[in-house]
């Protein structure tokens, strides 16, 4: 991702649902203004949810999801329909495309019932308005459109920004406890796995989120980290490390300099720190024959030494003196019953939406299933949680209860 580009987790997720040869995927190609999706008379062209990041005016920045059909048939089909409907879980805005000369279907119905069921805005669009007679008025979240004769595109995108929630409050990563002039250093380790050549997206982000704040931000190796102190004159407000460099970070800070991490910031932002405070505790519940989820939610080329299938599992297996056994998923990859696990192990969700992350930790919880992250958990395992949570004291307060309970 290039450093002025939005996050997709930041990004509207608009996602567009529809029977087979509703035209739903020439509706796509018309709001996108190119061709995102392949189009055809036959059904169940469109075999796979695509998807495009991009600026979508007047919305602005957002992530357009094409959808198979859910009416699709047979054992594939059924995988198809599944994967569309799992797309649902990372929609910020749903747009039913029907096919306005047969009205609504029984299915059409249905779906329009388990976009209320989750709360979850939605438009329909009545494709191929020109072979069929328009109502005079039309209720305020439908409109009636044509995909072949590309009447009533516009008016249907300022629809579907009609459509967005309000914006909340803005969050913040790191910014809200800071103050202007105030020093961060940053510990960012480069090994194997890191990118070549530029930083990751949590990186990225904290030092912009920390440089709005007028404060100051440096970024160093571990290797340089106590050069870096000791070229300060007062110490730093507040040192940020990568997971993995936790216990190296924590014996060279000082202890009067609060520490935490980028995957603990992470969590907070997208609203799951608490609730992985929490599952990090079922570190010390672990037994033999018991398996974890390890589960990251971005796809990336694995390595020697990789963070996620190699550090953890040993990590685990260390704190606990336990035969753990460990599963693993990438990407939009996550297990519909996870209640064979003991505990879900998750990144810090960078490149996921909000509405994804609560859905996959309320996924977790419905089945009374731990999740931590992976900060959290390194942390704990390392003895430094306690300190780790300090710039938190409400969230510390919570950790300190579980510990002793």
């Amino acid at each position: 991702m290039g450093l002025n580009a939005q996050p997709s987790g930041e990004r509207v997720h608009i996602g567009f649902f529809g029977l087979r040869n509703a035209g739903k995927s020439s509706v796509v190609n018309r709001v996108t203004g190119q061709t995102l999706s392949i189009v055809s008379d036959v059904k169940g062209t469109t075999t796979d949810p695509v998807q495009k990041a991009m600026e979508l005016l007047p919305i602005g920045p957002v992530v357009i999801i094409d959808t198979p059909g859910i009416d699709d048939k047979g054992t594939l089909g059924e995988e198809r329909v599944r994967r569309a409907l799992r797309v649902l879980e990372k929609t910020d805005i749903a747009v039913l495309v029907t096919d306005s000369t047969r009205g609504l279907q029984p299915a059409e119905q249905e779906l329009l019932e388990l976009f209320r069921k989750r709360e979850l805005p939605f438009v329909i669009a009545h494709n191929k308005a020109d072979l069929t007679s328009v109502p005079a008025s039309v209720p305020e979240n439908e409109i009636y459109v044509s995909a072949a004769a590309d009447s009533n595109i516009r008016e249907l995108k300022e629809l579907i920004a009609r459509a967005v929630k309000p914006t909340e409050p803005e969050k913040r990563l790191v910014a809200d406890l800071l103050a202007p002039n105030d020093i961060v250093v940053l510990v960012v380790p480069i090994d194997s796995a890191a990118p070549k050549g530029r930083l990751i997206l949590p990186q990225q982000q904290t030092i912009r989120d920390i440089l709005e704040a007028g404060a100051i931000s440096l970024v160093t190796r571990e290797t340089e980290l106590t050069r870096t102190l000791e070229s300060l004159r007062e110490p730093p407000r507040l040192v940020i490390t990568d997971s993995q460099a936790f216990g190296i970070v924590d014996n060279l800070v000082p202890k009067n300099v609060q520490l935490t991490s980028f995957s603990i910031l992470f969590a907070r932002y997208k609203g799951n720190l608490r609730q992985a405070i929490l599952g990090a505790a079922q570190l010390n519940s672990l037994q033999d024959g018991d398996t974890v989820l390890i589960s990251e939610g971005c796809t990336h080329h694995r390595q020697c030494g990789d963070i996620g299938t190699e550090k953890l599992p040993n990590w685990i297996r260390r704190f606990t003196g336990k035969d753990v056994q460990f599963s693993f998923t990438a990407g939009n990859e996550f297990p519909e019953d996870v209640s064979k696990y003991a505990l879900v192990v998750h990144c810090g969700g960078c490149m996921l939406n909000e509405r994804e992350m609560q859905y996959r930790l309320r996924h977790s919880a419905e089945r009374n299933v731990p999740m931590t992250n992976y900060g959290i958990a390194i942390a704990h395992m390392h003895g430094i949680l306690d300190r780790a949570l300090a710039p938190f004291p409400d969230l510390h307060q919570a950790w300190s209860s579980t510990a002793n309970g």
